[in-house]
């Protein structure tokens, strides 16, 4: 009988998506529009995002998404990116859109090489004023090689 009620409470904790994370693409990220905004910080021209309804729905959310691996830290400043593009045509050092790269935060500093394929999890964070940031940020995440 407890095999029976834990198979159904995990059922339906499980429906509730409790336990599982979303799968996002570089195209879902796209779901964002930009405008010039001024920055009296920096006396500066930034690009503020005005995201769309579908990636607001992931705010807070556990995703997952698929990218390469870019490590742009500084002795103790960690500061890691999963990336549309490889380094050579990312956000920073291409030609691509702010909308290509995700800021990531994780649990334990990773060992990973510049330019690997990574699966990265985490939970997703709109960022629409801080500038010292990239608009999307994965809080808590771990990530794995993929082949």
């Amino acid at each position: 009988m407890h095999k029976i009620v834990f198979l159904v409470l995990f059922f339906i904790l499980n429906s509730l998506g409790l336990f599982s994370q979303e799968k996002l693409t570089w195209n879902d990220l796209a779901d964002v529009k930009f405008y010039n905004v001024y920055s009296a910080k920096y006396d500066d021209i930034f690009l503020k995002p005005k995201f769309g309804p579908i990636i607001q729905s992931y705010q807070g959310a556990r995703i997952r998404i698929k990218g390469y691996f870019l490590d742009f830290s500084i002795e103790e400043d960690e500061f890691y990116l999963i990336s549309q593009n490889p380094r050579s045509s990312c956000f920073f050092c291409g030609g691509a859109g702010p909308e290509s790269v995700v800021e990531v935060v994780f649990k334990q500093r990773p060992k990973f090489k510049m330019d690997q394929i990574l699966e990265i999890t985490g939970v997703l964070e709109l960022n629409v004023d801080d500038v010292d940031h990239c608009n999307y940020i994965l809080k808590e995440a771990t990530g794995r090689l993929v082949q």
